[in-house]
């Protein structure tokens, strides 16, 4: 689906290459040399690259246009991701993933953007992995100030969850990746039955199709904060309709049922994140990310 096919070769430096030494070249996308596959993401293949200018290196997304969108809207989509994917050039906060540059060559859309360190949340999930509850509220702390500042943009990240934030802990470095690739990815009006999101993440009003703003992300974040704490989720099932349905139709399971050592306050935050009405549920990140400071000054 993807390959080096749609990327350009910058030739070696002189008039012509000596027949005597063999042609060296390195695949170019932008002002950014790609080095090798780093592995496959919700666009397609991620590389590691390096910025020709500034000599750092960097993750470039990529997603072949062709492949994505039929032929009569592939000028219109093309179009379309880049001034989606512009914006979130935007971005310019300590907690979320930079986005270096964006563009497209010979039908390869691509998106240059910092190269994380550090582990995914994913693996501070897992029995016999889970953080100390400080550790935890100070990084639910990070990441939901990082969505009340991409709220103030107008930006939905649409996809919270613990693959989607990165943690360091030897930099104490928190970051929020992928902000807006579910929506990037579903530009094309074929993709039909697509969901947006991934289903044990998503909030009552995302399952239900509705126009979502950043309360989504919220609910989002309290299911990753219940994973993080409990190393289980707060909807489950056999399969993703039916967890979808229980996140639309029933209360999360009580977290203490997993985790009856965890305080009042901490359940409190955990069902107010949680709440399927949106009046009840926090209103911004900033107002949870107080919340949770609040308590853990307790601690």
């Amino acid at each position: 689906m993807f390959g080096f096919g749609f990327l350009k070769k910058k030739q070696t430096d002189g008039a012509s290459a000596s027949k005597s030494r063999p042609e060296t070249s390195k695949k170019v996308l932008g002002t950014f040399e790609v080095e090798r596959e780093l592995g496959r993401g919700a666009m397609g293949i991620v590389f590691l690259g390096r910025d020709t200018v500034s000599g750092r290196e960097v993750a470039i997304k990529t997603m072949t246009i062709a492949n994505e969108f039929n032929q009569n809207d592939q000028e219109d989509a093309g179009a379309r991701f880049m001034r989606e994917a512009r914006i979130l050039t935007w971005l310019d906060h300590p907690g979320i993933v930079t986005i270096y540059d964006v563009g497209e060559e010979n039908g390869l859309a691509y998106i240059a953007m910092e190269l994380l360190t550090g582990a995914e949340l994913e693996e501070f999930c897992k029995e016999g992995r889970l953080m100390p509850v400080p550790q935890i509220l100070d990084i639910m702390a990070r990441v939901a100030d990082a969505l009340g500042y991409a709220h103030e943009q107008d930006i939905v990240h649409r996809d919270v969850k613990p693959a989607n934030i990165m943690f360091d802990a030897e930099r104490n470095m928190v970051k929020v990746a992928d902000f807006g690739i579910s929506r990037l990815t579903n530009l094309s009006a074929t993709r039909v039955g697509l969901v947006l999101g991934s289903a044990p993440y998503m909030s009552p009003e995302q399952v239900m199709g509705k126009q979502i703003e950043g309360q989504s992300d919220i609910f989002s974040l309290g299911t990753t904060f219940y994973q993080l704490l409990s190393g289980r989720l707060p909807f489950e099932d056999n399969s993703e309709f039916n967890i979808m349905c229980r996140i639309v139709k029933e209360a999360h399971i009580d977290i203490l049922s997993f985790r009856p050592d965890l305080p009042a306050g901490i359940c409190a935050i955990l069902d107010r994140a949680l709440a399927k009405d949106l009046e009840s549920r926090y209103q911004t990140g900033y107002e949870m990310a107080e919340d949770i400071r609040r308590y853990a000054a307790t601690l």
